[in-house]
């Protein structure tokens, strides 16, 4: 029984407690080693530590001496559970402490209501698919294509950014990120069986992956999408190394450090390509007009920089 429990995979506590709880954990494990209970081998209780911060109110530990406290009762009766849920993960690192914001938690609100907004005005379009299920041949047109890569980064991020590093605000970034390229996407993609593939599965994942933070809005709308089984039993999505590959990739263009203009260039382009491409330029040469060229700085993927004089 003890080689199967412990040492326990993850300890999470806060900031005010974890010092003697795990003083207290150590000492009897440890005890318990030496009089014979414990294997001679088990050396500590727990394999990793996470001590999370605390919320604070204007700078301080909340107090009712100090008349700081925000009543998570009140805020939950004016903006919903998944809204709370949401700012208090989204406003820092969990190990962290963060002043409480009543701008931020409307933040949170205004962003859960985007969600809510894109699924009630695209109902029509979504199918009842789950998260990374559109393949390569439901891309049909640059901005499929380009949502369906968002969708499998963010995952690829999102689950990275959760399960080795408890990064929540970042993976929430991500959501936040990938439901601005829908806004975007919607404009462009039209009804067929493709582009609906792939604007539902970007949906699809976009409430899996919040369904851990937010999980009672999620539920409401994965119904809505479609499902007979509920959201907290289905599996992560699985993100596609050959979907996160891009065509072509922006290049900055800069001359003596300013931004000068920017060129779309394929993925692949090595250092040479890019340097022509930027020398090519009708904005740069422009700017290059009489001077003579000392440097060309290139970052593959980003920028072209050339310092002229």
């Amino acid at each position: 029984a003890l080689r199967y429990w412990m040492p326990v995979d993850q300890y999470i506590g806060g900031v005010e407690h974890a010092i003697l709880h795990l003083l207290y954990a150590r000492f009897f494990t440890k005890a318990l080693r030496d009089l014979g209970y414990f294997p001679p081998d088990l050396e500590e209780p727990f394999s990793r530590l996470l001590t999370q911060g605390m919320v604070l109110k204007d700078g301080s530990k909340m107090s009712k001496s100090k008349g700081n406290i925000v009543a998570p009762s009140e805020m939950i009766d004016k903006y919903g559970a998944d809204t709370v849920r949401l700012f208090c993960l989204f406003a820092a690192p969990p190990e962290r402490d963060f002043d409480w914001s009543d701008s931020g938690i409307e933040g949170a609100s205004r962003f859960l209501q985007r969600v809510w907004r894109l699924f009630v005005e695209e109902e029509d379009r979504f199918l009842p698919v789950r998260g990374c299920s559109a393949t390569a041949a439901d891309v049909l047109n640059d901005t499929a294509r380009d949502l369906r890569r968002r969708e499998h980064l963010t995952v690829k991020k999102a689950g990275e950014d959760m399960s080795r590093r408890f990064q929540f605000n970042t993976a929430i970034a991500a959501v936040m990120e990938l439901v601005n390229a829908m806004y975007l996407a919607r404009e462009k993609m039209g009804q067929d069986e493709g582009d609906r593939r792939v604007f539902s599965s970007a949906m699809a994942s976009v409430l899996t992956l919040l369904s851990p933070i937010t999980p009672h809005i999620c539920e409401e709308l994965w119904e809505r999408l479609g499902h007979t089984t509920s959201l907290q039993d289905e599996a992560w999505p699985e993100w596609d190394e050959s979907a996160l590959q891009q065509d072509s990739v922006t290049i900055a263009l800069q001359v003596n450090g300013k931004l000068r203009g920017t060129i779309d260039v394929p993925a692949q382009a090595d250092k040479a390509a890019l340097e022509a491409a930027a020398r090519e330029d009708a904005a740069v040469q422009r700017h290059t007009a009489g001077l003579t060229i000392r440097k060309v700085i290139v970052v593959p993927g980003k920028l072209v920089n050339i310092v002229a004089n």
